[in-house]
């Protein structure tokens, strides 16, 4: 008789947190590639984002979810509904807490909030190259009597320290199951998806403060060359004038900045070459666009 194979499991894990907890840092870390843009900009991650792992006979997808903090416009409500949606369509629920910052704000509402889920949930102190050992331990304490959590980890996003004895614990506690997606997929994200949100990564990282995080990018073109290179088109909707003049920059610097950053690690991500051509236009009305909302794979709210 020939030896019995493995018991596959599979499951999606939730790693939710407020505004630059270190989310899309971490789920790239544990991916091994990018899935998830990154910049110093608050309210970054707009949608849910999903990233796939394999760890042993084990598939872990990972919910990388919007910022969660206090709303205050419609799509802060939008960003702040797909976060919790995620959350609480998961197998388990993951909080990552800034240990720097420690649990104030919006962290602290986060908290209160998390202990009326009825699902298992693990708490991550990141940042603990930063912190000393017995701030992390008041830190862990402190947080798991506001909610009880299942499990407490803490590492490093950044540096890696800690995720692999997170991974090995997520591996063991996801339900047994078939795989959900091919084991070498690491995204359930569109390429032409991918394609804009490199790009607003760009342009949030050239302008970071100056420009508002309501800029959107949308792909009007997208050509396949036989000579197996790509053609882009893209739109970068902002929402005045005034914010024109700064992508585009003085003799088209700035634009032409963000066009050879995005086109550089679009090459890199899709494995071939990428003709990336940018326009900017004033679109002063998308953020009440339920179309716009459904392209972000947003629930427009009312």
């Amino acid at each position: 008789m020939s030896e019995a194979s493995p018991q596959t499991r599979a499951g999606f894990a939730a790693l939710i947190g407020a505004p630059n907890a270190g989310k899309s840092t971490l789920i790239n870390r544990l991916v091994g590639t990018k899935v998830s843009i990154v910049s110093h900009k608050v309210q970054t991650t707009r949608t849910v984002v999903r990233g796939i792992a394999m760890r042993g006979e084990s598939q872990i997808i990972f919910a990388d979810t919007p910022g969660i903090f206090h709303p205050r416009r419609r799509l802060d409500r939008a960003m702040v509904d797909a976060a919790w949606g995620g959350a609480k369509d998961a197998d388990v629920v993951c909080l990552l807490i800034d240990a720097e910052r420690g649990i104030k704000g919006d962290a602290e509402r986060i908290l209160k909030q998390l202990a009326d889920v009825k699902l298992p949930k693990i708490l991550i102190l990141n940042k603990i190259d930063r912190v000393p050992v017995e701030s992390l331990l008041k830190l862990a304490a402190d947080a798991n009597e506001v909610c009880a959590f299942d499990d407490t980890f803490m590492l490093s996003a950044l540096n890696g320290a800690g995720c692999e004895d997170f991974m090995d614990h997520l591996a063991i506690i996801v339900p047994e199951g078939p795989f959900l997606y091919p084991p070498d997929q690491v995204s359930d994200l569109p390429e032409r998806l991918l394609a804009a949100e490199i790009t607003r990564e760009k342009l949030f990282l050239r302008l970071h403060q100056e420009l508002p995080y309501s800029a959107h990018i949308e792909v009007e073109g997208w050509e396949e060359r036989k000579d197996g290179s790509i053609k882009i088109d893209q739109t970068i909707y902002i929402q005045r004038d005034a914010h024109k003049k700064m992508v585009i920059g003085k003799n088209g610097e700035t634009i032409k900045a963000i066009s050879s950053a995005a086109r550089q690690e679009l090459t890199e991500l899709l494995g071939r070459k990428v003709h990336l051509f940018l326009f900017v236009k004033v679109r002063a009305n998308w953020i009440d666009d339920p179309e716009r909302y459904r392209e972000m794979g947003l629930e427009f709210p009312r």
